[in-house]
């Protein structure tokens, strides 16, 4: 090979090692840890503020931080090096009182960790663009913060979010907020995620998408005596405020699309789930406890020319429990409940077994049964294996994982908790493949048959009560329910570590 071209690949490899290792001692000098605190480097978030740079973590000590509102302007990590706040000991570190305790203004890729705020008289937090709103902010994440005891009663938010795009929530505590104001309230907020959070009495809402809001899922979260809406997916937005603004002339518009409620247990609540101006809007395997007043409200408060009504939303693989006699559904004018979908909810009424709801549509493979809830005097909304919400889900894609993480199988359980009790595949494999039940419906008996061999069998009613056992039984076995009465059955086939359910009508 030429000596010139050796030599030249030689000085350019040694000058990329050369450029690596800049970069990596540009960011080991860049990314400094500020103690923030009575004896910190800086007294306040608000005095070291002019001079943070991507990668900086800011350590506030544990001490109460009653300084006001710690107004952040421009703030701008990077995707491997945020910017991050958090306490030195996992809430520790108090913010106390004031109209606010932080307002982020135009920052990107911040991380606010472990930190309480508590006694405000505005919002706890705020975090929005600026009032540019053609230019979001972009990649905030606060995580195991504890938001607690407004100071006020008018509506005002323990974290109020406006015009930020890809968020995180997560872990997070907001418990006894403003009674007009929300747990977490989103306005012109896109692609963002709650989970794991706990709201209890947090405001007339716990979480609140509006604005304009677009793709935001809230999962695995639970939802305590909200005085009004636990989540209210759209709401009533000034058009100033949408993010993006909207056109003139304004068309197709909405408060709210493609919001996901996934694998979320609710308490209570005046009305668990309010659909307001809202479209394309999933509400899935959820467990609804005794609601106050509605299960669910179909609303439009937003009537500006141009917008479309509340539409094209749905309900499925929910458990709801009910007390007593309360509206299912309330409609309000001007929305369009006939395109909703509603299926695969299980509904009870524990005062009346003949009871069954009132809905606007047709609400498909619905189920009227007890849903056996393992401990209801204590609030744990888990099911057995034997509850008829096991195996009796719409199958879907997404959410993939229950209430506490574990994986939905197929068919999924309703509700929030799946219900299996075996930690193997339930889909239909080579175990137990090919499964059918005929005649199905039934008026007296039915056949099971299918490639399985030495399988347990066993059949529930709708309450759980078990019906029909059966062991070693292979390929081809009968069904009888000559003595049961009419409704639907649930065969469980086991044959070592496989499991499967199915569904079974009689007449």
């Amino acid at each position: 090979m030429n000596k010139l071209l050796i030599l030249d690949r030689a000085k350019r490899f040694l000058g990329a090692m050369v450029l690596m290792a800049s970069l990596a001692f540009s960011h080991f000098i860049s990314a400094r840890t500020i103690v923030i605190g009575d004896s910190g480097d800086y007294p306040t978030l608000r005095a070291a503020a002019s001079g943070i740079r991507p990668g900086d973590t800011l350590v506030l000590q544990s001490q109460f931080f009653d300084d006001g509102a710690q107004f952040l302007s421009e703030w701008t990590g990077t995707a491997s090096d945020p910017i991050v706040i958090r306490a030195e000991r996992e809430h520790e570190a108090i913010f106390r009182g004031g109209s606010a305790a932080i307002h982020l203004i135009k920052c990107h890729y911040v991380v606010i960790e472990g930190l309480i705020f508590e006694g405000q008289t505005g919002n706890g937090v705020n975090i929005d663009d600026g009032g540019d709103y053609d230019i979001p902010s972009k990649h905030i994440t606060v995580r195991n913060c504890i938001f607690r005891e407004m100071n006020t009663r008018g509506n005002n938010d323990f974290l109020k979010m406006s015009g930020i795009d890809s968020f995180l929530v997560e872990g997070c505590v907001f418990v006894n907020g403003s009674r007009g104001g929300s747990g977490i309230d989103f306005v012109g907020c896109h692609y963002g995620v709650v989970r794991g959070c706990s709201f209890d009495n947090a405001g007339s809402s716990g979480v609140q998408c509006k604005g304009g809001s677009l793709r935001i899922r809230v999962e695995k979260n639970v939802f305590k005596n909200i005085s009004q809406r636990a989540i209210n997916l759209g709401g009533s937005t000034g058009l100033e405020y949408f993010r993006p603004p909207l056109p003139n002339p304004i068309v197709d518009a909405y408060e709210a699309a493609d919001l996901e409620v996934f694998s979320n247990i609710f308490i209570g609540s005046l009305a668990p789930i309010a659909y307001v101006g809202s479209v394309g809007v999933k509400v899935y395997n959820n467990t609804f406890y005794e609601p106050e007043k509605w299960v669910i409200r179909i609303l439009q408060e937003n009537t500006t020319q141009g917008f479309l009504p509340c539409s094209n939303n749905e309900f499925r693989n929910n458990i709801i429990y009910l007390e007593r006699d309360k509206t299912e559904v309330n409609i309000g004018p001007n929305t369009n409940a006939g395109t909703f979908i509603f299926s695969n909810n299980l509904w009870f009424n524990a005062q009346d077994s003949r009871w069954s709801p009132s809905l606007p549509v047709r609400d498909r493979d619905q189920i009227i049964a007890n849903p056996l809830f393992t401990d209801l005097a204590n609030e744990d909304l888990s099911i057995p294996p034997g509850s008829p919400a096991v195996g009796a889900g719409f199958i879907f894609d997404e959410p993939a994982t229950d209430f506490t993480g574990k994986a939905y199988y197929s068919p999924p359980s309703i509700g929030a908790y799946e219900g299996y009790e075996t930690t193997t595949s339930l889909k239909e494999d080579a175990g137990v493949s090919s499964v059918v039940v005929y005649p199905n419906p039934t008026s007296n008996t039915s056949i099971i048959r299918g490639d399985f061999t030495d399988a347990s069998l066993q059949v529930f009613d709708a309450r759980g009560v078990l019906i029909v056992r059966s062991e070693g039984i292979s390929f081809l076995n009968e069904i009888d329910l000559s003595r049961e009465a009419s409704g639907i059955y649930f065969i469980h086939l086991r044959q070592g570590d496989h499991f499967i359910i199915k569904k079974l009508v009689k007449w």
